[in-house]
């Protein structure tokens, strides 16, 4: 299922993709893949998969840029 993130002026900033795993996969308002959450290891993950926080973050990968 596909939930769409928009700012206060109603203009889209990203996606929420969630699979029917549990997991979640944060994408930009054109479709890139910012980062994952994986609810098996109940981490969130960045684009090239390095762990940038424990529990379900995936949100703020759409607000925040973590190198």
């Amino acid at each position: 299922m596909r939930e769409t993130i928009r700012d206060y002026s109603g203009m889209i900033v990203g996606y929420l993709d969630h699979e029917s795993n549990g997991d979640i996969v944060a994408r930009g308002y054109n479709g890139m893949i910012l980062g994952r959450y994986e609810k098996s290891s109940d981490t969130t993950k960045n684009y090239a998969g390095r762990i940038i926080w424990r529990g379900n973050m995936a949100a703020a990968l759409l607000v925040v840029r973590v190198n």
